[in-house]
């Protein structure tokens, strides 16, 4: 029988997981199966660019894993059950129904959407963009809106500075404002911080600092110290919330929702799972949590998927330790941000900045999506076979490489 794989989730570190699984095992000894709820890729990096109307280019699956074995099934995950080691998934793609898959492995890349942290108001006034809907109902109503009328973002890490610049340059006839919770740029660099005020002033875009956001209503956002701030429409960036299915099932989890991981991005708990992406809480260099972010996802997927194949195979275990070089922020289509990075996200005194770190990112974008889209460049004479099961013990491994070595 073949080895069943199913990766559940096919954003960047999924559909990256899935590709390079294929890449890496011999279709004869493995099926590998990638559930996801929509049939193309979603550049979620630019889905400030889709909010302000920019148009983004159709991926689907069906041609970027044309030929590689991966099969696709487009239905939403129900829920995942451990110990019975099955999957439930249920949609339009199973007949509007309801079915069970059963897996030998399972890569859970699930990921992440917005966070509302349960401030009153804001599910049901606010916008976000972590999601393809969410970027095209803003899209949207940005398009009802007339001279002056504002536009309040609220969050200020990398999604909501990339919102309110885009948004900026995109609709200069709006008053925009960026609402955060500390100093503006605070994690940077004096050179990124300089750099990052000087682009939003030259954009128009008004910073409340020390703006803690505690309520969102129809026409304004209201803050800690009591001052409402003008919003016909907020957009909500305040960071990312996990999937809830993990936290419902067996698998061991943090306080976060997310599954806690080995080094080789397999769970604590259930050997037979393996997290990728937002969905794992792993550590990074020096030990702490690795965050959110496809600079942290697509690097978790590649762990996985040549860790799955070691143990598969009977090969090495990767030991690349998962750290950072840069922090990559767009400022609109003219403008960027570089900073630079210690192993363990702490910005350094370098930074690149202007149209040159536009074009560095917009280069990180395009390759990021690259990378989906061409899952098993090279594919052909790297795959292996699966090793039987009673050969993979260690002193089974332990005389297969000596064997070899000699």
């Amino acid at each position: 029988m073949q080895h069943r794989i199913i990766v559940l989730g096919a954003g960047y570190t999924g559909a990256t997981a899935a590709g390079r699984l294929a890449r890496r095992l011999h279709p004869d000894d493995v099926s590998i199966t990638l559930v996801n709820a929509a049939p193309d890729f979603v550049e979620r990096v630019r889905m400030h660019q889709l909010a302000t109307g920019q148009e983004l280019r159709s991926r689907p699956f069906s041609e970027m894993f044309k030929g590689t074995g991966v099969r696709l099934e487009v239905a939403e995950v129900a829920g995942i059950d451990v110990d019975r080691r099955t999957v439930q998934v249920s949609g339009d793609g199973v007949g509007g129904g309801t079915k069970e898959l059963d897996y030998d492995t399972l890569v859970y890349a699930l990921g992440s959407g917005w966070d509302d942290h349960g401030v009153p108001g804001t599910t049901e006034h606010a916008h976000e963009i972590a999601s393809r809907a969410g970027a095209l109902r803003l899209r949207e109503r940005l398009a009802e809106l007339g001279a002056g009328e504002t536009v309040t973002v609220v969050g200020g890490g990398l999604t909501g500075l990339e919102a309110a610049t885009e948004i900026a340059e995109s609709h200069p006839h709006l008053a925009v404002s960026l609402a955060v919770r500390g100093s503006l740029g605070d994690w940077l660099s004096a050179k990124g911080r300089a750099h990052l005020r000087k682009v939003l002033d030259g954009l128009g875009v008004t910073v409340h600092e020390h703006a803690s956001v505690t309520a969102v209503a129809a026409e304004h956002v209201t803050t800690a110290d009591g001052a409402n701030l003008p919003a016909d429409v907020t957009v909500w960036t305040t960071g990312f919330a996990v999937h809830p299915i993990a936290g419902a099932s067996a698998l061991e989890t943090g306080a976060t929702g997310q599954i806690v991981v080995d080094a080789t991005m397999r769970s604590v708990s259930h050997p037979d799972v393996y997290a990728v992406g937002d969905a794992a809480l792993a550590m990074g260099d020096g030990g702490t949590p690795l965050r959110m972010s496809c600079a942290s996802g697509v690097p978790t997927a590649w762990q996985a998927a040549d860790s799955i194949a070691a143990r598969l195979t009977g090969g090495k275990l990767p030991k690349t330790a998962l750290r950072y070089f840069n922090q990559c922020v767009s400022l609109g289509r003219k403008e960027g941000l570089i900073q630079y990075v210690t192993a363990d996200d702490r910005a350094k005194d370098a930074a690149l900045t202007g149209r040159i770190a536009a074009f560095y990112k917009e280069i990180v974008c395009k390759g990021a999506a690259w990378g989906v889209a061409n899952p098993t460049l090279g594919m052909p004479g790297r795959r292996r076979h699966i090793v039987p099961a009673e050969e993979r013990t260690a002193p089974a491994l332990e005389a297969r490489a000596a064997e070899a070595s000699a």
